[in-house]
């Protein structure tokens, strides 16, 4: 399936994103912008999600 729609591999992003790298962004140190590293990266990854998606989607639409 994989083999004809390339494109659904954006769909893996969100998913290393979220719980892949989650071990290595595991610490309260650095802070940024007064937050943990841990809290930017999720909000990072919350907000790359639909841009996954909407690649994903744009691939398999034509």
């Amino acid at each position: 399936m994989l083999k004809r729609r390339p494109q659904l591999l954006w769909l893996l992003v969100p998913y290393v994103v979220f719980l892949a790298a989650l071990p290595l962004v595991n610490r309260v140190r650095p802070l940024v912008l007064g937050l943990p590293f841990l809290f930017i990266w999720l909000l990072g990854a919350t907000l790359v999600t639909p841009l996954a998606v909407w690649m994903a989607w744009r691939g398999d639409h034509k």
